[in-house]
């Protein structure tokens, strides 16, 4: 059991740890270090992430992180706003966009279809795709979910529900490893697979 010679490090410790993959001595590493800044320092350091937590907004259209109701890229009129490219979450937008192959807008479902965590159609942000698609403005819509169980579950469902729309669907291309994750993808094989899109084929 780790020694505390005082709670206030030791309840500054617990709540580093509970960040994901921070476990308790890399806590104390970050908290030691915090303490050899001075004031200023570190309470700009906590302004941000209370700034964070209480100002930023999710775009009205995408979902997508943004200072203002909606987020750059929706608001870019250069962009293809005909075409929409489907992810589970907003690293997935982070990771796409820095491989500069990709210039549509997006659509953060927040999620991926996973009965056994509990996750339904219903708990994903997939009325408001729907939504976007029924007014006749989309003319793509690219699933770019990560290929694992889940995933391809989503997938399934999505053009379930968007076929008889019309558009045209999508999906990327099988470049990214089974079961991987599309952020830990690099940016070369991602890129490749959005490029290299194919149309969704119902027995994949």
């Amino acid at each position: 059991m780790m020694y505390y010679p005082s709670q206030l490090l030791e309840r500054a410790v617990d709540e580093f740890a509970k960040l994901p993959g921070i476990g308790s001595k890399t806590a104390m590493r970050l908290v030691l270090h915090l303490l050899r800044q001075d004031t200023k320092a570190v309470e700009a350091f906590g302004q941000s992430i209370i700034r964070l937590r209480q100002e930023v907004k999710f775009c009205r259209v995408c979902h997508n992180i943004s200072d203002n109701e909606t987020c750059d890229i929706c608001t870019n009129p250069r962009r293809d706003h005909s075409t929409v490219c489907v992810v589970e979450n907003i690293q997935d937008v982070m990771a796409i966009e820095a491989t500069q192959q990709y210039r549509g807008t997006y659509h953060v479902l927040g999620g991926v279809i996973s009965p056994m965590d509990g996750i339904g159609p219903s708990d994903l942000q997939i009325q408001t795709l729907v939504e976007r698609v029924q007014t006749g403005d989309i003319h793509e819509v690219i699933l770019a979910l990560s290929p694992t169980m889940e995933g391809d579950t989503t997938n399934f469902y999505l053009y379930r529900k968007l076929s008889e729309s019309g558009v045209k669907i999508s999906v990327i291309a099988r470049g990214v490893a089974q079961n991987d994750e599309l952020q830990y993808t690099d940016e070369v094989t991602l890129g490749r697979s959005i490029v290299n899109r194919t149309p969704f084929n119902i027995s994949l």
